[in-house]
């Protein structure tokens, strides 16, 4: 029988993603995976139990009976603590896991013998750009927030010269040019406004500029040495936040729109947007807070909410990439079908656990922490201890062996009883020998 791949149906709040699609499923039916989808898993993202069905795919009532003999199990966010209980020890659960907000549920995947991998955790190389899901979902979510702001924005985006007067262009500044925010700019250079925008890492100025957006940072020394080697953004000084927040007051005072994208792998979001600033936009701004879901770069967002604060709106969407459901579906479904490929091979785990894929993302095996950042990864050295058991074992043993072929070799030796102590000294400094090395 070949290896088992359930797909749950989501149910996190918000959230209307599937992590797998009738093409993906196809392609783990063709490598000799059988799918094993739970039903109605696929509707929020509108695709059907017909559309599986018709992949190849076997449609199972519940969670229960999805899990059962499921090798691998693919989510976009974490699955409820009930379902983690019902997956099979050793088997691999794959998804968009949010670690340093989900530690709970990852000690008891430790506890049940899970191993957890994180798909926000791929390491950035160039080989894994293929299951980057933390690019193909933050492209979108940048799409989205522009969108957003069009729709609240009380004026239009281009400049627009008519008979009746002239339209000014809306002046857009973007927070945090990483993936989303570069795409939060080429859109709202797509429908016509002026954009400017502000990072702490270096590289970004000249992506910015790439896409005709002006760059405005503080470029001191500290800002040249602001980045860390996977590409994220480091915590600035509080000196620099300083300097950066009277740049950043005087450009926000002549914007029409902010989108702030600003995140910090493992720490709340910072803030970049007081009150004070918010009162310098004139009547009618528009603010789109990102990173609300991790505490939120301005003042006054809250989750799921649309906020009004002296005359300017602050959006709080959750969850950026689940509001464009059926692509970022797709393009995570794509991201797990390319990672499991790599851990598949003639239809049967084969997973290479020194690939530094599988090493940036694993967090958990065999009961055993493989990250430092969620607990002590001792316990993962006991299969060292046991392999010296056995070689002591078998030192032991080649001894023993020795030894006999030893007592063997006395035998002829008692033929004349002159040469028998002889013998007998001799066969014992071999014995010896042998048993040091």
């Amino acid at each position: 029988m070949g290896l088992k791949i359930a797909v749950l149906k989501e149910c996190a709040a918000h959230e209307k993603r599937v992590s797998a699609t009738p093409d993906s499923v196809k392609k783990y039916i063709a490598a000799g995976a059988i799918v094993q989808i739970e039903t109605g898993a696929g509707d929020a993202s509108y695709i059907s139990d017909e559309q599986y069905k018709a992949a190849g795919a076997k449609i199972i009532k519940t969670v229960d009976e999805a899990l059962k003999g499921a090798g691998i199990v693919l989510c976009v966010q974490f699955p409820k603590e009930a379902s983690l209980k019902k997956i099979e020890k050793g088997a691999l659960l794959i998804g968009l896991l949010s670690p340093f907000a989900n530690k709970e549920l990852l000690a008891l995947c430790k506890k049940q013998n899970i191993t957890a991998m994180a798909m926000e955790m791929v390491p950035r190389i160039s080989r894994a750009q293929s299951m980057d899901a933390l690019s193909s979902q933050s492209n979108l979510a940048g799409y989205k927030a522009v969108l957003d702001a069009a729709e609240y924005y009380p004026h239009a985006f281009p400049l627009m010269m008519t008979a009746a007067g002239t339209v000014a262009p809306a002046k857009v500044f973007v927070m945090g040019a990483g993936v989303a925010g570069l795409q939060a700019i080429a859109t709202a250079r797509r429908l016509g406004a002026i954009v400017s925008a502000t990072d702490v890492r270096p590289a970004a100025k000249e992506q910015v500029e790439s896409l005709s957006g002006k760059f405005v940072a503080v470029e001191d020394e500290e800002f040249k040495a602001a980045e860390t080697s996977g590409g994220y953004a480091k915590e600035m000084s509080a000196d620099y936040k300083k300097k950066q927040a009277a740049l950043v007051a005087e450009t926000i005072a002549k914007q029409d729109i902010i989108i702030t994208t600003a995140l910090i792998p493992g720490r709340p979001a910072p803030k970049l947007v007081d009150e004070d600033m918010i009162k310098s936009m004139r009547a009618g701004s528009v603010i789109v807070d990102m990173a609300v879901e991790a505490g939120g770069n301005v003042a006054f967002s809250k989750m799921g909410e649309i906020v009004e604060k002296h005359g300017v709106k602050i959006i709080g969407h959750a969850n950026m990439p689940s509001r464009l459901a059926a692509d970022s579906s797709a393009l995570y479904a794509k991201n797990l079908l390319n990672l499991v490929n790599l851990l598949v091979k003639d239809g049967a785990l084969a997973v290479d656990w020194e690939d530094d894929i599988v090493k940036g993302m694993s967090i958990c095996k065999d009961g055993a922490w493989l990250k430092e950042e969620f607990g002590s990864t001792k316990a993962a050295a006991k299969p060292a201890a046991k392999k010296a058991d056995v070689s002591s074992t078998k030192a032991a043993a080649t001894t023993k062996s020795t030894a006999k072929k030893t007592s063997a070799a006395k035998i002829p030796a008692k033929k004349t009883a002159t040469k028998k102590a002889p013998v007998k000294k001799a066969q014992v400094k071999k014995t010896t020998k042998k048993s040091d090395k």
